[in-house]
């Protein structure tokens, strides 16, 4: 009777770990963070391999449409792009996608976001 309990509760155990798994939806080698904000908005930064370069993509939540936010990317602690971005509806969020080159070894990207109101979101990764 004890083997059948054990049997029981294992299979029951993996059916469980198997519904209870994420579901990946991102490429091997993807990197993503969670970034922090001054205020009540959320940011995140995903890193991936792309042809020899890495994709970099920086998404901050706001949760108000219209707004435009200063956004700086760095990589190796230099600036590689210089831009606005506006949050869009009906999420209130923005994404921004660039390239950045992959050197030799781990790469550094840096994401930072500011707002008109003085809010200030940041996202490192390491790839």
């Amino acid at each position: 009777m004890s083997k059948r309990i054990f049997l029981l509760a294992a299979l029951l155990a993996a059916l469980a770990s198997l519904t209870l798994a994420p579901v990946a939806s991102s490429k091997d080698g993807d990197v993503r963070v969670a970034g922090n904000c001054s205020r009540a908005s959320s940011a995140k930064l995903k890193l991936s391999p792309e042809d020899g370069r890495i994709e970099v993509e920086f998404e901050v939540d706001q949760n108000r449409a219209g707004v435009r936010w200063r956004v700086v990317l760095k990589h190796a602690a230099r600036a590689f792009a210089r831009t606005t971005a506006v949050t869009k509806a009906p999420s209130g969020s923005f994404e921004l996608r660039r390239l950045a080159p992959n050197r030799p070894g781990t790469d550094v990207v840096s994401a930072r976001a500011t707002s008109p109101s003085g809010e200030v979101c940041r996202a490192t990764a390491r790839i």
